[in-house]
């Protein structure tokens, strides 16, 4: 005979689960009204059977059952209850104690050993303290649970308002399932926002990797986002899986996907909705299931609105979007990344820096930061290796932040500049400060030569000495 009995809605325990497996029918009905009294949710059998079916079936908070039972008995639900759920309590009754079937019931994992007869008093004291123990057992787990989340963010330096917009949205929508758009100017940490995203998500035991849309030709960018057949072309001996079946069930980072031919995004877009994938050279789809996050510095509306980016796709990848601030947006965490990449420097360095100058800092907070956060890691590694004392002095700094005169192209009265406008004068900007100099240039703002080279040939820029 199975019963339920449910606690009352008025009552201010939680609704606890208890499973009671109980073969004489008097003290089954009397635990029963005891336990609903206390306003507990109450699953009732007279069967060890049908208490092994009611334990495949759920978890429960709390078992109660008696030792001496036909077919099964009480030793065997123990046993099966902490096999299934081992954070679930039980208590074992009997009216035949015994030292040795205590002592036995303790080793298996049993919470209490009540013997019969029982007083009511005690029965509510056990069970209470019994499910305060599983509470404690399920807060336990679930802190570190959110502790575990958290690391992903951990890394992510930032306590002023914008960031914290930023990290909030983050963890609203990292469990869902959704493609994401990124946006940032260069350096502001898309990459790390990516992969926080990943690893807060139900796809994180799954792999994460990240593609630079502007660093390849059409035909190499086909070639390693989708793999190809063997003997596709001439020197292909072999099939070769792309970046995108290498990453099934897992995140791809499109970075600069506005950088992407329109010809491959329509190869994008079908692998978006269909869900497979032709490799160069193939003519059977492979199915992969992927989380897309796309993040560029690009204002992609404006370059759906010019035909350079497919209104299809942009839709497709912009369900949610995330804005990173630049650093001259939140200033307030400067003093943060500073100390965070300072620790980090001197560690790979070798060196080993007491305190920052006030003026140093003065300096570092009134610098407009066009690179951003890349920007300023590159310029506490230079200060670093070049300091030859305990303290951070500005003499450490570039020039153009030493000599700083709140000198900067980027705030502008008559306008504000679009991001590819901020982009070429910034460069523009940097390469007069070294006389055309692009290794110089390149090496202030964060980036290789190549990528600046890459980025003066997109912007027709001309530049002079190396």
């Amino acid at each position: 005979m199975d019963t339920l009995m449910s606690r009352s809605t008025n009552h201010p325990h939680k609704q606890w689960q208890l499973l009671l497996v109980e073969d004489e029918n008097l003290a089954r009905r009397n635990l029963e009204h005891i336990l609903k009294k206390e306003g507990y949710a109450v699953f009732s059998t007279d069967s060890g059977p049908r208490g092994v079916e009611l334990l495949q079936d759920r978890e429960f908070d709390l078992v109660l059952t008696d030792l001496k039972l036909k077919t099964v008995d009480g030793m065997q639900i123990l046993k099966k209850s902490k096999t299934l759920y081992p954070e679930t309590e039980v208590i074992l009754i009997t009216g035949y104690a015994t030292v040795n079937s205590a002592v036995a019931a303790m080793r298996e994992g049993a919470y209490f050993y009540l013997s019969k007869p029982y007083q009511l008093d005690e029965v509510r004291k056990v069970v209470g303290e019994a499910l305060i123990k599983r509470e404690l057992t399920l807060e336990n787990r679930r802190l570190k649970a959110d502790y575990g989340k958290e690391l992903p963010l951990a890394g992510i330096i930032g306590r002023s308002r914008a960031m914290t917009r930023v990290l909030d949205q983050v963890s609203q929508v990292s469990p869902t399932d959704t493609n994401i758009l990124i946006l940032g100017e260069s350096g502001t940490g898309k990459e790390l926002i990516a992969k926080a995203i990943h690893a807060l998500s139900p796809r994180a035991e799954h792999r994460f990797m990240a593609f630079n849309c502007g660093s390849f030709t059409e035909e190499l960018m086909a070639n390693e986002l989708f793999g190809h057949e063997k003997s596709a072309y001439t020197g292909a001996e072999s099939l070769k899986k792309g970046l995108l079946e290498s990453a099934d069930q897992g995140t791809v980072l499109l970075d600069e996907i506005g950088d992407m031919p329109l010809s491959m995004q329509i190869k994008l877009l079908r692998v978006i909705q269909e869900k497979e994938l032709l490799r160069v050279g193939g003519v059977h789809p492979v199915s992969v299931d992927i989380r897309f996050i796309a993040a560029t510095h690009r204002d992609l509306k404006q370059e759906v609105e010019e035909d350079r980016f497919r209104q299809d796709l942009y839709y497709r990848l912009n369900v949610i979007t995330i804005s990173l601030p630049p650093l001259v947006d939140r200033i307030e965490d400067i003093p943060l990344l500073v100390n965070q990449f300072l620790a980090r420097k001197m560690k790979v360095i070798n060196k080993q820096i007491r305190e920052i100058a006030p003026e140093t800092m003065d300096l570092l907070m009134a610098y407009s930061w066009p690179g951003n956060v890349r920007e300023l890691e590159n310029v506490i590694e230079r200060a670093v290796t070049l300091a030859n004392q305990e303290v951070l002095k500005p003499e450490f700094l570039p020039e153009h932040i030493q000599t700083l005169s709140l000198e900067t192209y980027r705030r502008s009265a008559s306008k504000i500049p679009t991001l590819e406008e901020q982009e070429i004068e910034y460069i523009r900007w940097v390469l007069k400060k070294y006389d055309g100099n692009k290794t110089k240039a390149a090496q202030t703002m964060g980036i290789d030569r190549v990528s600046l080279w890459r980025k003066m040939k997109r912007y027709r820029l001309n530049g002079s000495s190396d």
